[in-house]
C-alpha cells in the first residue's frame, strides 16, 4: 500500500527562497538541528520561506540522534552525543538572528541522560525568555519517562505552549512507537500540564496508519478528557522502505470532517487538520499568536489564523 502513487493532495512546495536559504546558514552557523530537516516535513519550504514575516524553524535540541527507534520517523537512532552546553545561548543567539516572534522547540529522546534531558530542555527556554520575554515559546517534549518532576522542569521554565504527541490511537501504540513510549504516559503529560499551570497545551495524531474512526473518535475523546487545548492531525508519509508502511491515504475531507468534530462537538480550542498538516505547523502557531500576543476570542483567533494560512 505504502508504495502505490500518492494522491494529488500530497504534493509541498519544494524549500526555496531568501529566507530559507538565511536560517539554513544561520543554524550550520552555530551547528544547530532541526525537525524540519531530521524528519524531512513536507512543509519546510513553506515554513522556512515565510509569508508576511519571519519564517519558522522548528529547532531539535539535544543532537541528531535519538535513543529511540519508533518506526514513523526518520531521525537517526543510536550513537548519541554529549550534550552542547553552549546549545542553550546558540538556539537562544540564533532566534534572535533571524528574528522569530514565535519560536518551536523540540528535541529527540535520551533516555541515555539521568534526567532524560529535561534540564537541558528547560535551560533552552529560559535563554530565549531571557533575551526577550516578548518571543512566544513552544515547546514539543519527550515524555521524560512520565517522570513528573521532570515535566514539571518544562512547566517552571515557563513556556507558552507545551505540546506532547500521542502519535496514534490506543491499539497502534507499538509498532508505530517506540515500545518505552505508551498511550497513558503521553496522556499523563498532557494532564499534568493542564493540572499544574495554565500554559496551553497541544498534541497530534498521524493518520494512515491503520486506525479505525472510532478509534480516532475515542482518542481525541480522552485527549478532551485531560483538557488538552489544541490538536493537530495530518497524514502519515513513510519516510522509507524501511519504516512502517502507509495502511491508507486518508481524503481531506475526512480530515475536515475531524477538525469540526474537534472543534465544534468536543470543544478542542482549535483543530488543525489535514494531509500535510504536522506537529508543528505553522497554523497552529497563529492561533497560539493570535489568543496570547492579539487577545483575540477562540473564534476570532480560528477565523484569524485560516485567514492568515494557505489550505493544506
Amino acid at each position: 500500500m505504502s508504495r502505490a502513487r500518492k494522491p494529488a493532495w500530497l504534493k509541498s512546495r519544494p524549500p526555496s527562497g531568501e529566507q530559507f536559504t538565511e536560517i539554513k546558514a544561520t543554524l550550520r552557523e552555530r551547528d544547530l538541528h532541526t525537525v524540519c530537516e531530521e524528519a524531512n516535513c513536507p512543509n519546510m519550504g513553506e515554513c522556512w520561506s515565510g509569508r508576511d514575516g519571519p519564517g519558522t524553524a522548528t529547532f531539535m535540541l539535544m543532537g541528531e540522534r535519538c535513543s529511540r527507534g519508533c518506526n514513523f520517523c526518520d531521525v537517526e537512532t543510536g550513537g548519541m552525543s554529549p550534550l552542547d552546553p553552549d546549545e542553550p545561548a546558540n538556539v537562544a543567539d540564533a532566534v534572535a538572528e533571524i528574528g522569530l516572534e514565535y519560536v518551536v522547540l523540540t528535541s529527540v529522546d535520551r533516555d541515555d541522560l539521568d534526567d532524560y534531558g529535561a534540564a537541558h530542555f528547560a535551560r533552552t527556554i529560559t535563554a530565549i525568555k531571557e533575551r526577550d520575554p516578548s518571543i512566544l515559546v513552544e515547546v514539543l517534549i519527550p515524555d521524560f519517562q512520565g517522570e513528573p518532576e521532570l515535566v514539571r522542569e518544562i512547566i517552571d521554565a515557563g513556556p507558552d505552549v507545551i505540546a506532547h504527541n500521542i502519535e496514534t490511537v490506543e491499539r497502534l501504540q507499538w509498532p508505530v512507537r517506540d515500545r518505552r513510549a505508551n498511550y497513558a504516559q503521553s496522556l499523563s503529560v498532557l494532564e499534568q500540564v493542564e493540572r499544574e499551570s495554565e500554559i496551553h497545551t497541544k498534541t497530534s495524531i498521524m493518520l494512515g496508519v491503520g486506525e479505525y474512526d472510532h478509534e480516532v473518535y475515542r482518542t481525541l475523546s480522552d485527549l478532551r478528557e485531560a483538557d488538552v487545548d489544541i490538536v493537530t492531525l495530518g497524514q502519515y508519509l513513510q519516510p522509507s522502505r524501511s519504516h512502517l508502511d502507509v495502511s491508507s491515504y486518508v481524503h481531506p475531507d475526512k480530515f475536515e470532517t475531524w477538525q469540526t468534530v474537534a472543534e465544534e462537538e468536543l470543544d478542542f480550542l482549535y483543530c488543525v487538520s489535514g494531509p500535510m498538516v504536522r506537529s508543528s505547523y505553522k497554523a497552529g502557531e497563529l492561533f497560539v499568536e493570535a489568543v496570547l500576543r492579539e487577545g483575540q476570542s477562540i473564534e476570532g483567533a480560528r477565523r484569524s489564523a485560516r485567514a492568515a494560512s494557505q489550505s493544506v
